[in-house]
């Protein structure tokens, strides 16, 4: 099974660009998308030619801003909306399906902001979303992907020195939210295969970042310690365009 995650920057934008056929050529059972910026229905609208797929999303009360969503080609058991906190769930940052034998959650982690304003719901957020992976994990694996906003270790970004506790993504308190999803055995599936490897997923639109390639990685998908054994790749897509972010992957049996 081949799963993409792609934070696309607003889908009714990337669908004008090459989208549609990079996500046809990538061929995959599932596309999990974040920061959609629209309604369901517009997600469902923009999207309608990538047909073999069912859609479900998730919504912003603040029309044009956040959202999620999940492209599949295989029924799900069950969907849910939210993390059943309602100080959490007004910005549709969480989209999960069941299946058979895992919870697959798409998520869009709240950015800090570039003065921070954010960073203390977000140290909130990172622990209240963390016990509902963990309440979801009682039933059975999960396997969690999006948009972390948060470079977790000094190889996540081209400038850590720079960054470290001054910038919005590489603040002590982020890097303690990704240090407890770990703690409690949610792993990192692309530094689990690629102890060394050194990768982006992720760059500013000032000062020609992605051409130099002065990037971060903060686009992931945690795994279950049970469910890590089934992944046998964890991959970067850094050619595909069309957002500021690239899609990350797994393939997973």
């Amino acid at each position: 099974m081949k799963i993409i995650s792609f934070n696309v920057n607003g889908i009714r934008a990337i669908t004008k660009k090459d989208f549609i056929s990079d996500m046809a050529s990538l061929d995959a059972d599932i596309i999990c998308l974040q920061e959609t910026k629209s309604t369901v229905d517009q997600v469902k609208d923009a999207v309608k030619e990538l047909d073999q797929y069912l859609v479900y999303g998730n919504e912003s009360v603040r029309k044009g801003y956040s959202g999620t969503a999940i492209l599949t080609k295989i029924a799900p058991l069950s969907v849910s909306l939210g993390m059943g906190i309602e100080e959490h769930d007004q910005e549709g940052r969480i989209t999960t399906l069941e299946f058979t034998n895992f919870f697959l959650v798409c998520v869009y982690v709240p950015n800090s902001g570039s003065e921070l304003a954010r960073l203390p719901y977000r140290q909130k957020w990172d622990l209240d979303f963390c016990q509902y992976l963990k309440q979801l994990e009682l039933k059975k694996s999960v396997l969690v992907c999006g948009d972390f906003n948060v470079a977790h270790q000094p190889i996540d970004l081209a400038r850590p020195k720079e960054n470290y506790n001054k910038a919005a993504g590489y603040m002590q308190e982020e890097i303690d939210g990704m240090h407890h999803f770990h703690e409690n055995d949610l792993m990192d599936t692309y530094r689990y295969l690629h102890p060394n490897e050194v990768k982006y997923s992720w760059w500013s639109y000032r000062a020609g970042a992605r051409e130099r390639n002065i990037g971060w990685r903060i686009d992931y998908f945690l795994a279950s310690k049970q469910l890590l054994s089934n992944v046998k790749e964890a991959f970067i897509l850094n050619e595909i365009k069309g957002s500021d972010h690239c899609p990350v992957g797994v393939i997973i049996n």
